[in-house]
């Protein structure tokens, strides 16, 4: 079972040292936890610390889970209202090849 503290890990080896974001990005997974991902620092750094940040994505865990896994779409969990996105969509868009698994 995939738990919040291996999927930071894993982001975390995706973001690097520079991810080319250049901005903040919330993860918020409901209960499951936050995971905030500080592409404007260098080096980049992953957490699970609840701090603001230039884009949020709203999604729930299992819904996290199936995209991560390619299972589900983003398009279509964005248009089935699965994950919500506040602040700088761009960014949230920059997100997709961070969080396959």
């Amino acid at each position: 079972m995939t738990d919040l503290a291996s999927v930071t890990d894993r982001i975390r080896s995706a973001v690097g040292d520079n991810s080319g974001l250049g901005k903040t990005v919330r993860l918020d997974l409901g209960d499951a936890g936050k995971i905030f991902i500080d592409g404007a620092s260098s080096p980049n750094s992953v957490t699970n610390e609840d701090k603001p940040a230039d884009a949020t994505v709203r999604i729930s865990w299992d819904d996290f889970i199936a995209l991560s896994e390619g299972k589900l779409d983003p398009m279509m969990a964005f248009m089935q209202g699965k994950l919500k996105i506040d602040g700088d969509m761009m960014i949230a868009q920059k997100l997709a090849p961070l969080l396959k698994s």
